[in-house]
């Protein structure tokens, strides 16, 4: 079993940064491709970025590309997304995804598409709230 747990979350103004983080627990957790989803209140979940286990590729949804970056720590089993240039569109709750698929993130990656696969692993989700 594998445990992620998600921080860095908060409220920050139109233009600001925020640095997601997910430790993942559990002795498979290197060998996951792992992955941000996010959901605004009333609209269906949206891919946002995914890194694959050995961390050759990254995906992101055409809507954060620019201004999101992925990357993750194997040797602290950490996976973070780093946000810049937020805006009130990409407030939401975001949850932390992991999976034995790369394809089942790569999927998802580029122009919209609400994720209607099922991940291996969850987080519980920290919110981002941007407002002025």
């Amino acid at each position: 079993q594998v445990q992620l747990v998600e921080s860095g979350g908060g409220s920050v103004q139109p233009g600001g940064s925020l640095t997601l983080s997910c430790v993942a627990s559990g002795r498979s957790a290197s060998s996951l491709h792992m992955g941000w989803i996010r959901q605004a209140p009333g609209k269906e979940r949206e891919f946002v970025a995914a890194i694959t286990r050995d961390s050759e590729s990254t995906y992101y949804a055409n809507s954060v590309k620019g201004r999101f970056t992925i990357s993750r720590d194997n040797a602290e089993n950490t996976v973070y997304l780093q946000m810049n240039s937020l805006n009130p569109e990409d407030t939401a709750v975001y949850y932390c995804a992991a999976d034995r698929s790369e394809i089942a993130f790569k999927h998802f990656s580029g122009a919209y598409a609400p994720v209607s696969y099922s991940y291996d692993y969850w987080g519980q989700g920290t919110q981002v709230t941007v407002s002025s």
